[in-house]
């Protein structure tokens, strides 16, 4: 949350958590920290984020997923600005469709009246628990701006700073060691810099790179395929 709450551009930061009784020491240390928590659905994604953007009045709603512990604010910033200078004339902004970032830096953004329209018509369920493949999947009803990566590189299946298995938590345990006392918001670049020097901390969860929750939905999205995922 100090990531995403260092971005310069001006959003409300609100933690979109679950009605989940497990969840309560999630909202404990939000009260603690002075940082707005909201519960809602502990499956239905879509359900929640819409939820809370109804809850806070909000004109869009901007997605950055809890298993981006390295999200880096300036990219947070590029993703929102180009929002901002499109607003009104185009439905969906991300740096994911396709992706061109380390995975782990994810940053959607949609007005609330594209995200109530997702709300109220989709259907399936990694529609609903991925929040975004309802717009995303119909580019025929939706305007979708993509930002890529300034380097004209692609990291999205060489680079995984995202978090499901226990190597991917040794992974971001080992960059924050290394880079926080230096800088506390250290970014994509100094990570890359020190993936450079230190190949034995790529190494720890190299072998889930490219893995994503693609693979297991290949069969219902029309806009992304085998290519997008690792089959595992």
């Amino acid at each position: 949350m100090e990531r995403v709450m260092a971005s310069k551009l001006a959003f409300k930061s609100v933690v979109a958590t679950t009605t989940d009784a497990s969840d309560d020491a999630v909202e404990q240390l939000c009260r603690k920290a002075g940082i707005e928590c909201f519960r809602g659905h502990p499956t239905d994604l879509l359900d929640r984020h819409y939820a809370v953007g109804v809850a806070f009045g909000a004109d869009a709603v901007v997605k950055i997923p809890s298993d981006c512990p390295l999200i880096d604010p300036r990219i947070i910033d590029k993703v929102l600005q180009v929002f901002k200078e499109v607003w009104g004339k185009v439905d969906f902004v991300s740096n994911l469709h396709p992706p061109t970032y380390p995975d782990g830096n994810d940053v959607e953004v949609m007005p609330m009246s594209v995200l109530k329209t997702a709300w109220e018509e989709a259907k399936g369920e990694h529609e609903r628990e991925h929040t975004t493949p309802f717009i995303w999947d119909n580019p025929q009803r939706f305007t979708i701006k993509n930002v890529e990566w300034e380097s004209r590189l692609d990291y999205s299946m060489s680079h995984r700073w995202t978090i499901d298995y226990p190597e991917d938590y040794d992974f971001i345990k080992a960059v924050y060691e290394e880079l926080l006392p230096k800088n506390p918001l250290f970014s994509l670049e100094d990570i890359l810099e020190l993936l450079k020097k230190r190949p034995d901390i790529c190494a720890i969860n190299e072998h889930y790179c490219g893995v994503n929750w693609y693979r297991n939905h290949l069969d219902v999205l029309k806009t992304v395929g085998v290519e997008n995922t690792k089959i595992i």
